[in-house]
């Protein structure tokens, strides 16, 4: 198995080749423009990295790799339209560059595209990706959905919360995961295996995101510390010092997230407190380990060598590691 920089290296020069300039240019500039802007690459290369696990070619997986990062920036495009986000990754976001209009038509390319990039494969492969791709690309549209409910909401559940990360963000990485299965040509216990390693993987990839906006360091997490907060999102964090807290407390919890102020920089310093005082924060990073193990746990059962399981598992151990 290759190191993570390797994939990255050879995913970036498939992309290069895959970002021509086409007509019309006001439908592909925005296209080009945001699968450009750079980012982890974490999902592509969990595609080729799955590949490889399971006995396969990493250039035959390159498509399949091509897919699913065209689908989730296509998301990112229709996401910023809805957040009415400024920037993405430092930049202006493709509505913001272009216009509305340009950002909607562009995204829905996007998809259309990602669907595409199956053809390269027989008959039997196709299938196989295209219904699971299907599957995938509605959870996440649910779980976007899940995302812009709470917003207006008051009684939100962590058992609600955890699902709505759980389609928002975890079904992608299991799907990316399997996706590299499926192009392998493994069995189709490790597919699913995989795949739920992929998904537990990415909950606790997500809730360790949630934690880092709150906690992580300024110079090297890359967003805005506290941006959560500032934006009253209902994140595992709040939802655990809610649980945690006494009546009073957890009524002065509340009214800072029912409020928007100019200057956030005391709200941030108050919540965060009360995240600690709580044992909210300590809480998450416990359940950021219990969905690393439960993932952990799965690579037991998978039909690859020691060293293999050794390599995925490291792999996980350093994104919950991770600062940024």
């Amino acid at each position: 198995m290759q190191n993570i920089e390797a994939y990255q290296t050879s995913f970036i020069n498939h992309l290069k080749e895959f970002t021509v300039n086409k007509e019309p240019k006001n439908l592909y500039q925005p296209i080009n423009y945001i699968l450009n802007l750079g980012g982890k690459r974490l999902r592509p290369v969990l595609t080729l990295m799955t590949a490889e696990i399971f006995g396969g070619n990493v250039n035959n997986a390159m498509n399949a790799a091509l897919s699913v990062e065209v689908f989730h920036n296509f998301s990112l495009v229709h996401d910023d339209i809805m957040d009415d986000a400024p920037l993405r990754r430092g930049k202006a976001t493709v509505h913001e560059k272009w216009d509305i209009n340009t950002g909607i038509l562009s995204g829905d390319a996007m998809l259309i595209m990602a669907y595409q990039l199956f053809e390269n494969y027989k008959p039997s492969t196709f299938l196989a990706l295209a219904k699971l791709f299907s599957k995938t690309a509605l959870e996440v549209c649910e779980g976007q959905q899940y995302d812009v409910d709470f917003e207006t909401r008051s009684d939100v559940t962590i058992s609600e919360y955890l699902k709505m990360i759980a389609y928002k963000t975890a079904v992608l990485v299991g799907a990316a995961m399997k996706m590299g299965a499926i192009v392998a040509d493994a069995s189709e216990e490790d597919q699913n295996a995989i795949y739920d390693f992929g998904r537990y993987l990415g909950i606790a990839f997500q809730l360790q995101d949630d934690y880092l906006d709150a906690f992580g360091n300024p110079e090297t997490f890359g967003k805005q510390v506290g941006g959560d907060i500032i934006e009253n999102k209902k994140t595992y964090l709040y939802l655990k010092a809610l649980e945690f807290l006494g009546t009073s407390e957890r009524l002065q919890l509340e009214d800072l997230f029912a409020k928007n102020f100019e200057d956030n920089t005391e709200k941030i310093k108050t919540v965060k407190q009360f995240f600690i005082s709580s044992g909210s924060a300590e809480a998450t990073q416990r359940e950021i380990e219990n969905y690393t193990l439960k993932a952990f746990l799965i690579l037991e059962n998978l039909n690859i060598s020691a060293s293999k399981k050794m390599q995925l598992e490291d792999f996980g151990n350093s994104l919950m590691t991770r600062n940024v």
